[in-house]
């Protein structure tokens, strides 16, 4: 559709018809207008899975892993397919836009929403981010590049001013972004924060450079409630406020440009620039159909599958790996996450999977009729109770494996009443008069003795075991952060002591206040083992067995959106664990099930260590096939590893008085470690594989022009027994720069595939802009010309070849 049709509707509407679609018409959905046969756009968010409008455990949603994971590929190839399962998920859930990729970088170890980004380099979100949009939009549905910008931190996060300048800006931030709109992303996303003291939504940021500099002709959305006045954000070029109705815009806006406060050509934009979504997503004029599947596929699976292994990151191998499942007996499956991994991370990204296929099942599967698996937990993670599930409870009315979800009014009486399956409600139905949300099960004691209960809301809540009240009060909400107040409240807990196997029930209720949400999370958890009985149970699993496999992680605690971790470590009794049990068997594989880096203080002493991420909902199938060699891991780091907390170079998420300053400037991740000249565990880029390589001769031009790109060609051969991945990672510094020039930076890179003993040759793109920087000065890209160092190597902290190219200006003609 043209700009000229588009014009055509515009002058259809009124002011406030055009000002009523620049606000949600609900949570989710756009406003619609018949005078031009608009309808509403649907919105879910992303990136791990497409939930769609309702939080509701019966209508689940396939699940990815983790963009952490996905950045780990080094594959836009096979990113692309992923985007466009998104796309496939969005269609059969009616859904018209994605509100995913996330851009925001992994500028210190504990950000606590790693798992929701893809690394700490610009110039590998950008291509990863890019490929995820094209694969997204190729199948017709919008993908949203977000959070727009410098929302690298929980901390604070809906009010956090952080201060950086303009080339750290241009360079490090915005450039995912910019990576982005050269995709052609139908929308960005404003986030909560402010940089240098004007809130995201009111920045001029938007318009310049997003809007002006990189053409971006797409629709620029809040994040849901970021938006808090009405004049600034209409004037600084954010276009659709959400959610809906009644946000700040609608009467506020109406009036802001009746008394000249608001030009009304700004306003036409905005709504020229939703219409043009709207033609975008076939949302103008008659509905068309969409092919939507009927549910997740074969294909789906094998997808999922493959990407937890091409994801997986073999940090370290002492030859253990892969294992001969011919030359086993016993193998023993220990830690609590074999049973019950993590497999997405914590917030409003969060999905109801359609089936997890665990570590532990995965590994079973594989090795039926060749060995025998033994399970040992471990010790417990020391973390609060887990809402109840169907495996653990029933409705006491029905009996169904699940919960009695009532609604009362204000007398107590019965409003409605459903069988739900999940003790973790976050939107329970709506009915008028409802007072209180009340939920109840038969729990089956399988243990006797200290149980610990809890319920999670905000306002009056209580919880009772049998008709004996174990918690009853108020509970007010005091944030303002609506992952809190909508996905994650505080859990309040209770204990009581057990003394009979007969089924216990528990009923809890929360009153409903406005503005506190309608989240009702019920938890129970059996009394724990003592750790060292636990402990010394799985050091006997380990020494009976031929091979140990270890999965440890973090929790749903320590990773999540709304809050930053307060340290690197694993948690609970894992380290020690691992310690114990690679002791005890030196043929041990330790699986890192986590989002973001966290302290391996025991890598040296485990046979193999292997990083999964967050890896979704096939996670033990694409486990298994790694773990005995039907795949290659895959990954590559993302993100540099610090062997503790302590040697991080730029570790700094906490506000000072509401002010972050991002004193680093261009040196975060491996920039910072090389700048510090300090060692890391692991590098960005690290990754061992299943065979060996050796590198030859290296190509690149001995001297191109300002503003060119060029080509860096290796050569390298396969020297193992069997095929296998590389990724070829190509470098720059300028040790002379008149600018100030981190000490090496990421440029491009390559993945080849060789069978054992074959040849073959890397090509690495390297784009004019992997030269430029930004001059605050003139207020544009330079290049400077010059000698620069062009290295390739394995990781950022293994170079293997280096050599010089020479930049030079155009000739004058």
């Amino acid at each position: 559709m043209t700009d000229d049709v588009i014009d055509l509707m515009l002058d259809k509407l009124d002011l406030t018809q055009k000002v009523r679609l620049l606000s949600g018409a609900t949570t989710w959905r756009t406003a619609g207008e018949p005078a031009v046969e608009l309808r509403q756009m649907v919105m879910s968010d992303g990136p791990a899975g497409v939930r769609g409008e309702a939080w509701d455990e019966r209508r689940t949603s396939v699940l990815l892993p983790s963009a952490s994971a996905i950045g780990a590929l080094w594959d836009e190839e096979l990113t692309a397919r992923l985007g466009g399962l998104l796309a496939s998920e969005a269609a059969r859930k009616g859904v018209d836009i994605v509100l995913a990729p996330t851009l925001n970088l992994h500028r210190t170890p504990l950000g606590g929403r790693h798992f929701e980004c893809f690394s700490e380099d610009p110039e590998l979100t950008g291509r990863t981010g890019a490929a995820l949009i094209r694969g997204i939009q190729e199948a017709g549905t919008a993908a949203t590049a977000k959070h727009y910008v410098a929302n690298d931190s929980e901390s604070e996060r809906m009010h956090v001013d952080v201060r950086v300048s303009e080339r750290v800006l241009r360079e490090v931030y915005l450039a995912p972004f910019e990576a982005a709109v050269d995709a052609g992303v139908w929308l960005v996303m404003a986030g909560y924060n402010s940089v240098n003291g004007t809130t995201m939504t009111a920045s001029a940021l938007l318009a310049e450079p997003l809007k002006s500099d990189w053409g971006f002709d797409g629709v620029v959305v809040s994040d849901w409630g970021a938006l808090r006045s009405a004049t600034a954000p209409a004037l600084a070029a954010l276009d659709l406020a959400m959610p809906g109705p009644q946000g700040p815009w609608e009467a506020e806006l109406v009036r802001a440009v009746q008394d000249g406060l608001v030009p009304a050509e700004a306003v036409d934009d905005k709504v020229r620039r939703l219409l043009r979504l709207a033609a975008r997503l076939h949302a103008l004029g008659p509905r068309r159909p969409r092919r939507t599947p009927a549910s997740p596929s074969r294909d789906t699976r094998e997808l999922l599958r493959r990407t937890v292994a091409a994801g997986s990151v073999l940090l370290s191998n002492r030859g253990v790996l892969p294992l001969d499942r011919a030359a086993l007996s016993t193998v023993a499956v220990i830690g609590v996450h074999a049973a019950t991994p993590r497999v997405q991370g914590g917030g409003s990204a969060g999905v109801f999977d359609s089936g997890t296929v665990t570590p532990l099942t995965g590994i079973r599967a594989r090795l039926r009729g060749h060995a025998r698996v033994v399970h040992v937990p471990g010790p417990s993670l020391g973390v609060p109770p887990a809402p109840l599930d169907p495996d653990r409870c029933s409705n006491p009315r029905s009996g169904q494996p699940g919960v009695l979800l009532r609604l009362l009014d204000a007398a107590g009486q019965e409003l409605l009443a459903e069988h739900r399956l999940s003790g973790r409600q976050l939107e329970p139905p709506v009915v008028p008069g409802a007072r209180t949300v009340e939920i109840s099960a038969l729990i089956r004691a399988d243990t006797t003795g200290e149980w610990t209960f809890g319920v999670a809301g905000f306002g009056r809540m209580s919880l009772s075991i049998d008709d004996l009240t174990v918690l009853d009060g108020e509970f007010p909400c005091t944030t303002d952060d609506p992952a809190v107040v909508h996905v994650t409240p505080p859990l309040h807990t209770a204990r009581a002591t057990i003394r009979t196997h007969r089924p216990i029930r528990l009923v809890a209720r929360r009153e409903l206040v406005p503005d506190t949400g309608r989240a009702v999370i019920v938890a129970a958890a059996p009394p724990q083992r003592e750790a060292a009985a636990a402990l010394a149970e799985a050091v006997e699993a380990a020494r009976s067995a031929d091979a140990v496999i270890v999965v440890v992680g973090t929790t749903e605690h320590t990773e999540t959106e709304g809050r930053d971790r307060a340290d690197l470590r694993l948690g609970g009794h894992q380290d020690a664990l691992v310690h114990a049990v690679a002791a005890a068997n030196p043929r041990t594989v330790a699986v890192v099930n986590s989002g973001g880096p966290v302290e391996l203080p025991w890598r040296d002493e485990a046979g193999a260590v292997l990083l999964t991420w967050f890896p979704g909902q096939e996670a033990g199938s694409g486990l298994a096939d790694v773990l005995f060699g039907l795949a290659e891991p895959g990954g590559r780091l993302p993100t540099t590893w610090a062997a503790r907390l302590a040697d991080a170079p730029v570790t700094r998420s906490q506000p000072a008085g509401g002010r972050l300053d991002y004193e680093e400037g261009l040196h975060i991740g491996y920039r910072a470690w090389a700048r510090a000249e300090r060692e890391p565990a692991y590098w960005f880029g690290h990754g061992e594989g299943y065979t060996t390589w050796e590198y030859g001769a290296v190509r690149v031009p001995p001297q191109v022009t300002r503003g060119s790109a060029f080509t860096v060609g290796v050569q390298l051969r396969n020297t193992g027994a069997r095929a296998g991945r590389e990724v070829v990672q190509v470098y720059l510094a300028r040790p002379d720069s008149a600018v100030e020039r981190p000490a090496l930076w990421f440029a491009g890179y390559a993945a080849v595939h060789a069978e054992a003993g074959e040849a073959t040759t890397a090509v690495v793109d390297v784009p004019a802009r992997a030269l430029r920087h930004w001059s605050e000065e003139a207020g544009t890209w330079r290049t400077e010309p010059g000698t620069y160092r062009v290295m390739v190597g394995r990781s950022a902290g293994r170079i293997l070849w280096h050599g010089e190219l020479e930049v030079r200006e155009p000739s004058a003609r």
